[in-house]
């Protein structure tokens, strides 16, 4: 399988703004931000789309959910407020086939996004 964009980042070929890491989970700021904080939240092994989620790797999703959670924190975020977003294959905006949430802050979001 041909490594995606944030297999380079895990591996640390190509350099990437790193604002969280632990063992299971990394944390970036999205090279091309739609809030004044987005960040990217990957696990550290390549699931590739939502629907390739078992029992075997679900844990992740947790782990990536109580990542953001730490992070929104640390930066005071977590009381004014965020935006989680998932996507899933390419209708539903999935560029990069290696899931990640994308954490939105820092400014009132309105719904639906644009």
């Amino acid at each position: 399988m041909e490594p995606t964009i944030f297999d380079l980042i895990l591996s640390k070929e190509i350099p990437a703004d790193i604002v969280y890491e632990d063992d299971y989970i990394l944390g970036f700021k999205d090279v091309n931000p739609q809030a004044p904080v987005h960040v990217l939240f990957i696990p550290k092994v390549r699931i590739a789309t939502h629907n390739d989620l078992v029992e075997d790797n679900i844990d992740y999703i947790s782990k990536m959910h109580l990542a953001v959670n730490r992070y929104a924190k640390e930066i005071s975020e977590d009381e004014n407020g965020y935006r989680i977003v998932m996507n899933c294959n390419s209708n539903g905006g999935q560029t990069v086939f290696h899931i990640h949430m994308h954490f939105l802050a820092g400014r009132q979001l309105q719904w639906p996004p644009g």
